[in-house]
């Protein structure tokens, strides 16, 4: 069968742009080896961060970098096969990480990130998935005075850019969340205008179920190549062989495989992460995600339990499951919250498609007409699906596009 656009990957991203290409396509084909939402989608922190408008950048620090040599962190870890495979992407990542290649790198990021939660609200309502979002932001805990005081200038200097926030005494969190145990923090930030989702793969759910609604189509199967047709293209999988007039790539960390037959090698990269659910009680309930940032995780209210979210693992996607990391996390976690029974047998583990300047990849490929990219947003895919999908059919249907996309081609890097 023909598609006017084959998109794949039905995560957030790619869920997104199948949404609004479908109100104007007769033919959508969304595809993937699995259902919506299934992946990175799930594991996510359940956060649409409207306040994310900094990147994170590679520590340059002489006593940053020595912090991290011993591997023994809980915000972040690595293994050495994954650092050999992706080093140059790795040292790609360092350079970037200039102070003044973050100026430029933010101020092109925030463009994406001004429009998020409106981007959203679209999709939201179209889902009816209303139930699954608490707007009351969530809570930034620092230990250390020196990185709560330099986190403080940086949301009053955030103000103008339309980010919210209040900043809280250990009093005033323990009045916003009297089950948690702050002994060891000295304040707070309260993000005020990003949103919570007790379901993040409920929420992919939510907006594929109206993207089908629409008459888009949902398929399973694993794609095996992508091959030029004419015009157009063919998309082999385990099953049969789809055609249509445009495909986007939007397959997170599985999307260099898909590309690289045709010509193009981009530098991503995967960070892991991992979850636990545990149930929730009257002693632990709590009303925000609560993000230690000395620690480097997260624990969330989640429709499952309460979701404790690590920082991130620089390994390979197919490394078994290395459970140091969330182990250390949960030994903080537990200080803080009385999370006795979990939830799952085993933890959760899922890789996020890094890009080496903390950028998407987003738009149209540079030797293929009708191929489209939209991968590589890091930490903030959940976040920032909505916009891209937009600017995605912007692009395809030749529209005045909501904003600049040239910082984000993956041309940028034919001459890195």
């Amino acid at each position: 069968m023909r598609y006017t656009v084959i998109v794949i990957g039905a995560g957030m991203v790619g869920t997104s742009i199948a949404w609004h290409l479908q109100k104007y396509n007769a033919q959508v084909l969304l595809l993937d080896k699995k259902p919506p939402g299934s992946e990175t989608s799930y594991g996510n922190a359940g956060l649409i961060q409207r306040e994310a408008i900094h990147v994170h950048p590679f520590p340059r620090h002489l006593a940053e970098l020595i912090r991290v040599l011993p591997n023994q962190n809980t915000d972040i870890r690595y293994r050495w096969p994954a650092v050999f495979r992706y080093h140059e992407a790795l040292l790609k990542y360092w350079q970037f990480s200039a102070p003044s290649a973050v100026q430029q790198i933010e101020k092109e990021w925030k463009t994406l990130i001004e429009h998020c939660t409106s981007e959203h609200q679209e999709m939201i309502t179209a889902a009816s998935a209303e139930d699954l979002i608490r707007r009351d932001g969530w809570i930034e805990m620092h230990r250390s005075k020196d990185k709560l005081e330099t986190a403080i200038a940086n949301a009053k200097n955030s103000l103008e850019q339309g980010v919210e926030h209040k900043v809280l005494t250990i009093e005033a969190l323990k009045r916003l969340e009297p089950n948690g145990n702050f002994d060891g923090f000295i304040g707070a930030i309260h993000w005020s205008n990003s949103w919570q989702v007790s379901n993040p793969s409920a929420l992919v759910k939510a907006y594929a179920k109206s993207f089908q609604s629409m008459n888009g189509s949902i398929g399973e199967s694993t794609v095996n190549e992508i091959r030029p047709d004419g015009d157009g293209w063919q998309v082999m999988t385990d099953h049969e062989t789809f055609y249509s007039d445009d495909v986007v790539i939007a397959a997170g960390p599985w999307s260099n495989q898909l590309i690289k037959p045709l010509g193009y090698d981009l530098p991503l990269f995967p960070m892991r992460g991992y979850h636990q659910h545990f149930k929730t009680t009257p002693q632990n309930t709590i009303n925000h995600s609560l993000v230690d940032m000395d620690k480097g995780f997260v624990m969330g209210p989640m429709q499952q339990g309460i979701r404790v979210t690590t920082g991130a693992e620089m390994t390979t996607m197919d490394a078994p499951k290395d459970l140091a990391q969330l182990n250390a996390v949960l030994r903080f976690a537990k200080e803080v919250l009385p999370l006795s029974d979990a939830v799952e047998n085993e933890a959760w583990c899922g890789s996020r498609p890094c890009m080496p300047d903390m950028k998407p990849v987003i738009g149209a490929a540079d030797n293929h007409d009708h191929l489209w990219f939209a991968f590589g947003h890091g930490h903030q895919g959940f976040t920032l699906g909505p916009i891209t999908g937009r600017i995605i059919e912007e692009l395809i249907h030749n529209k005045p596009l909501t904003l600049a996309v040239e910082p984000f081609s993956a041309q940028r890097f034919s001459n890195a």
